[in-house]
């Protein structure tokens, strides 16, 4: 099946969109520090404080490391959202063709 050329366009156009978020006020919903957490909610949850080194981002703050200026914070979190997008849409693809293979061999067997 085809992805349609709609879906990549809306998908590219989003994905430019993205900067609009340094726009906003504050910390995006559910990305605080355990730090802003514990100001907002008054402590750290014990699970969060075992996580919190876990997973290290590979664009911290959504830019690229040393990138300081304006457009180029707007640039790092495009690449950002790039990446991003890019792993999901990889993952779903193999996914999707597993899943796939796996129903044809159901269907071929006797």
């Amino acid at each position: 099946m085809k992805t349609p050329m709609k879906f990549w366009v809306c998908l590219g156009i989003l994905i430019l969109l993205t900067p609009l978020g340094l726009l906003a006020k504050g910390t995006a919903w559910g990305e605080w520090a355990s730090e802003e957490l514990a100001a907002q909610i008054g402590f750290i949850p014990d699970g969060l404080k075992r996580l919190e080194t876990f997973w290290e981002a590979t664009f911290p703050g959504y830019t690229v490391f040393g990138w300081g200026e304006s457009w180029q914070v707007s640039v790092g979190y495009i690449l950002s959202a790039l990446v991003g997008v890019g792993v999901i849409v990889l993952l779903t693809l193999a996914l999707g063709k597993c899943l796939l293979s796996r129903k044809r061999k159901s269907h071929h067997e006797p």
